[in-house]
């Protein structure tokens, strides 16, 4: 069986000791791609920083390719693999894009960042020598995840992918990192407030709900099942009228 590269297991975790989200189990395979799914203020976000090391939990087990997170110590994490693309997108925007992206150059990387970057996403290609600054919205969007992915990314971990782009723009994210986590192997786990742009691109889906989940099931069953899906919006889903 296929070692998880993200695990967490009843995991409770928060701010300064007040919970946002209690006993969170998921799993990430290597080549999958998870989607979290909820409204604002959902526990979203906490779930991300508490699996890239940011926030420490209160309790629960935390692993990142089959080792433990240390709460506190992301840099820990990040070394062996994980890189986390921050709803800020975490640019220099004094930079260019070529600088942006050599950041993030690896003693291993046998390629160049910027040839793995532009073959996933060709159209900043004539935006190299561009200040990030000047950038649009997508472009910005585009530079950070080719920017994690260069850094030979063994998970991913994306924060509101589409936030602030306009529908066509942020669907035109979506092939590039499936096409990541399929060619390479990168596990993704994706936190998405448009539920039809994650579905499309996840393989399974977990919906949370006061810092709890409440649903959790294959993308497929979930484009099938909108009456769950909303339901488990409102509270109002059964976890066991859907199966894996």
């Amino acid at each position: 069986m296929t070692a998880p590269v993200l695990r967490m297991a009843d995991v409770t975790s928060g701010y300064r000791g007040i919970p946002a989200i209690r006993g969170v189990g998921l799993e990430v395979l290597p080549g999958e791609i998870v989607a979290i799914l909820g409204a604002n203020g959902a526990g979203k976000s906490t779930t991300l920083l508490t699996l890239a090391g940011v926030l420490t939990p209160l309790s629960g087990v935390v692993e990142a390719l089959g080792q433990p997170v240390v709460g506190g110590r992301p840099h820990l994490v990040a070394r062996r693999g994980l890189c986390l693309v921050p709803d800020s997108r975490a640019l220099l925007h004094g930079l260019t894009l070529r600088e942006n992206l050599a950041v993030a150059l690896s003693r291993s990387t046998a390629r160049s960042t910027t040839e793995l970057a532009l073959d996933l996403f060709p159209a900043l290609r004539p935006k190299l020598e561009v200040r990030v600054g000047l950038l649009s919205g997508g472009e910005q969007q585009m530079l950070a995840i080719g920017r994690a992915l260069s850094r030979e990314a063994k998970v991913l971990l994306i924060d509101e992918m589409s936030m602030g782009l306009a529908p066509a723009v942020a669907r035109s994210l979506a092939p590039p990192v499936r096409r990541a986590a399929t060619e390479t192997g990168v596990g993704v786990l994706l936190v998405e407030q448009h539920t039809d742009l994650a579905l499309d691109i996840a393989d399974r889906a977990v919906v949370l709900g006061h810092g709890e989940i409440r649903l959790a099931a294959p993308s497929a069953t979930l484009r099938e099942r909108r009456d769950l899906l909303q339901a488990s919006y409102l509270g109002e889903a059964d976890p066991a009228a859907i199966g894996e």
